[in-house]
């Protein structure tokens, strides 16, 4: 019936008023009750589908293994931002249901209550304790001036710890004479004295440090445990309470040491701060064991390697007797997790490309718990071993799924929150690649092909780069790929050398030598796919953002083979870039400073290629960027204009690093690129 409805609807706007010869009608009615001779024709991922879509993170069983609280969001689209809320149900996934707003919660040790952070009294985000009985009351707990981060309730559940920035005194101030009655005088300047003083989506850092509180869980003044222009972080509560453990580094000009932090111990009663780790090097995310016998982390010796993937590490809980049981795990682990009965350590493991659950034994070798080709993030765990994560694959955007430990191979998915959505869609199938380059490395890769893929046709190829760059590609599902997909392009992303989750050495290949050989990694990946014979290879495009930005550039520089590309984000001048940067730590990413001899820091620079640059390249950066600041982008844009070379420059409002903070932003992005390369289509 549905054909029939549209022909009469379509004749009513043409402006038919009589009823339809009888004969034609009878036609229309027969087609109508006959089944449908052609195929329904697939549908595609659009952009539409962007604004629809929902996730799921940070799932948290309750102590008693009964109950799911979970972090629900998506696109507010009338007010162009992103929302999210708590959301609770049964650990089998039944009576799923909104619990309220807020972020980040918490359960008690007991399972009677929630610890949580919301907007209240006086002004900004609050810590609140909600009860989880039937009555539900809530309580705000702080009403602080600045926002409380890292909750972590007491193990009596009488106290919740967590940190808050803290104003430092001020460090200078002069007295003006006496203004005239009714002056406006400017505003005095802003005094920096700080070597780290503003950072990327927070502004201006210089003038507070992190500190840890505790507050009563019933509500009351907060109380500082922690003194001193240093940040502190990560608080663990002791099992027997009165100690409190944290990442900082308390040491005279902490700021200038590089790669260096320390694990310490504050007492709650009386303030006493004693240190843990002694070794050269970065310690960090102490976890106590379950008895308190032991405390776990993360660390490394001191390097000045680019590129050291973190060991695992127990220690006694005085300090002393320190000793790894795994490394070489991928990028870090996550979520360090005691086994209930202290036998080892449960945590993410981010390797070639997926994420899986691991555990590493006091005594023995680590041994992956599940296995396949996903990306698993762990989050909780139940004293009896049951597990709540996210899973997210080529063609799942994430679902929250269940399982216990001792048997990880019965899982259970339950939740669907995209299934509505994506259910009837034709989705690009996913390919893993693996190629030769440059040194007999192996790089990984993959490519997804468009929906309706014909083997005997010829496609334009997308090349997209991750940043970072130390950084990895994975499998799990990628919208802004599908859509591409989805509108005829193949898509190849790949991770060069230099990637996580390789390894140490792979990623370190490109230590005080970025970019370089990663170049050709990317290019034996575009050759590997056209030797497949279904790529068009005069209609090559590439993109990619921060270092993906930065090797872009570098691409369009060495080689004409792309017919357009986008460089976002990137750095272009590694002289100016070191100094404008948020942070001073790419001082160390060379061989010398650039005033002691420049010439590696313009050997590596995209700038000093530009002059070969004929590949038409669009250049898109946020505005108020601190990490790649837009000045490099502009510096690429004069250079590549000034030579004739088509550019053109998008400079996206209220963004920092990247251009898709903003929903409304997102699609711009996507928009901007495909319309891009469909201008310079060969």
């Amino acid at each position: 019936m549905q054909f029939n409805c549209h022909a009469r609807a379509r004749i009513r706007r043409g402006g038919w008023t009589s009823p339809l010869p009888a004969a034609l009608l009878a036609l229309f009615l027969l087609v109508a009750a006959l089944p449908s001779a052609l195929p329904a024709q697939d549908e595609f991922l659009s952009l539409d589908h962007f604004l629809e879509m929902q996730t799921v993170s940070n799932p948290q069983i309750s102590p008693d293994g009964s109950q799911l609280l979970f972090t629900r969001g998506g696109v507010d689209k009338v007010n162009d931002r992103r929302y999210s809320a708590i959301w609770i149900m049964n650990a089998d996934g039944s009576r799923m249901r909104f619990l309220l707003e807020g972020s980040s919660p918490v359960w008690s040790p007991d399972g009677t209550r929630i610890a949580y952070t919301a907007p209240g009294q006086p002004t900004g985000s609050q810590i609140f304790v909600r009860w989880m009985d039937a009555e539900g009351a809530t309580t705000q707990v702080t009403r602080v001036d600045r926002a409380p981060s890292n909750l972590r309730w007491s193990p009596d559940g009488t106290r919740i710890a967590f940190t808050m920035q803290v104003e430092d005194a001020e460090s200078w101030t002069v007295r003006l004479p006496a203004r005239p009655q009714g002056a406006r005088w400017s505003e005095g300047p802003k005094i920096v004295d700080r070597l780290h003083y503003r950072r990327d989506r927070q502004g201006y850092v210089d003038t507070s440090h992190s500190h840890i509180f505790v507050v009563s869980a019933v509500g009351g003044t907060p109380r500082r445990l922690t003194d001193g222009q240093w940040n502190h972080s990560g608080p663990q509560w002791t099992p027997d309470g009165r100690e409190i453990l944290f990442t900082s580094l308390r040491v005279e000009d902490a700021e200038y040491q590089w790669r260096e932090s320390q694990i310490y111990a504050v007492d709650v009663e009386t303030g006493t701060i004693r240190q843990l780790t002694t070794r050269r090097g970065p310690d960090s995310g102490p976890v106590p064991s379950p008895d308190g016998r032991l405390v776990a982390y993360q660390g490394t010796n001191w390097s000045t390697d680019t590129y050291v993937e973190p060991g695992l590490y127990v220690m006694n809980a005085d300090g002393s007797h320190p000793r790894r049981i795994a490394g070489e795990m991928g990028g870090g682990m996550g979520n360090l997790t005691w086994a209930p009965d202290g036998s080892g350590l449960y945590f993410n493991a981010s390797m070639k490309g997926t994420s899986n659950l691991w555990f590493a034994p006091l005594r023995g070798e680590p041994r992956a718990v599940t296995e396949g080709n996903h990306m698993l993030s762990f989050s909780s765990m139940d004293r009896n071993g049951n597990v709540a994560a996210v899973i997210s694959s080529y063609h799942e955007p994430g679902d929250i799924w269940t399982f216990n430990v001792r048997n990880p191979d019965r899982m259970y998915r339950i939740t669907q929150v995209n299934e509505d959505l994506l259910g009837d869609l034709t989705l690009g199938n996913v390919h893993e690649i693996w190629y030769k380059s440059v040194g007999d490395l192996d790089i990984q890769g993959w490519y997804i092909t468009p929906p309706d893929l014909d083997p005997s046709e010829k496609y334009p190829l997308i090349l997209v780069i991750h940043g970072g760059p130390h950084a990895m590609y994975n499998v799990g599902f990628n919208f802004s790929w599908q859509e591409h997909a989805a509108k005829g392009y193949v898509v190849l992303y790949t991770n060069p050398r230099g990637s996580s989750g390789y390894g140490s050495a792979f990623g370190n290949e490109i230590n005080n030598a970025y970019p370089g050989q990663d170049y050709d990694d990317l290019m034996k990946g575009v050759d590997a796919l056209l030797a497949k014979g279904f790529v068009d290879e005069d209609n090559l495009f590439v993109y990619g953002g921060s270092g993906g930005g930065v090797l872009t550039a570098w691409i369009v520089g060495h080689t004409d083979r792309f017919a357009a590309a986008s460089s976002n984000f990137p750095v272009i001048n590694w002289l100016s870039f070191v100094g404008t940067t948020d942070g001073t730590g790419w001082y160390r990413n060379f061989e010398n400073f650039p005033w002691e001899d420049p010439s590696e820091h313009l050997r590596r620079s995209p700038l000093m290629y530009v002059g070969n640059v004929k590949t038409p390249t669009m250049l898109m950066t946020g505005e108020l960027d601190l990490r790649t600041p837009i000045s490099q982008t502009e510096e690429f844009y004069a250079a590549l204009k000034i030579q004739k070379v088509p550019t053109v420059m998008l400079r996206f409002k209220g963004e920092f690093h990247g251009t898709s903070s903003i929903p409304s932003n997102s699609l711009r992005t996507q928009l901007y690129l495909q319309s891009w390369f469909e201008k310079w289509k060969r």
